[in-house]
């Protein structure tokens, strides 16, 4: 990857568009912590509803991995959400070891009721941003988010 010294002529917009993406990502962190907070909500039992809410039940051990957790704290998490009512966990039908974790009515509430949050901010955010600027702005921003991943923790080159 390249270095800001191994691109001269284009150091100062790209330093202030990561100055944007820093504040943008602070302000929207806040949002996001406000949001899960009124619904009783740490964000790591938001992961595990939004895991469930997109692609539905599976198993304990099928959740650890998709979070990149431990199955103990997935255990954790979902004492604390069936405690709360959102998660039931039940006998899977076909492997009598593992345990099926689903969503119950109220799970799929709270889920909907941040999705539905979600989605009105989109439309405010967006509404009058014409169709090509917001294409190039997803464009750009998913090559960026693909950058930064390839990148890891490790930090520029």
């Amino acid at each position: 990857m390249k270095s800001f010294h191994d691109m001269p002529e284009r150091p100062v917009p790209a330093r202030a568009s990561l100055d944007g993406l820093f504040e943008l990502a602070e302000v929207l962190g806040a949002m996001r912590q406000r949001g899960m907070a009124e619904k009783g909500l740490t964000t790591a039992r938001a992961g595990v509803l939004w895991a469930l809410f997109h692609d539905g039940p599976m198993t304990q051990r099928a959740l650890a991995t998709q979070l990149g957790v431990t199955p103990r704290n997935v255990t954790g998490l979902l004492d604390a959400l069936q405690e709360d009512g959102m998660v039931v966990r039940e006998a899977h039908p076909t492997d009598r070891r593992a345990m099926l974790v689903s969503l119950t009515k109220e799970g799929r509430s709270v889920t909907s009721a941040l999705r539905g949050g979600r989605d009105e901010l989109a439309a405010m955010l967006f509404a009058d941003v014409p169709a090509d600027r917001l294409d190039a702005f997803t464009v750009t921003l998913t090559q960026v988010t693909e950058r930064l991943r390839a990148v890891g923790t490790d930090g520029p080159e």
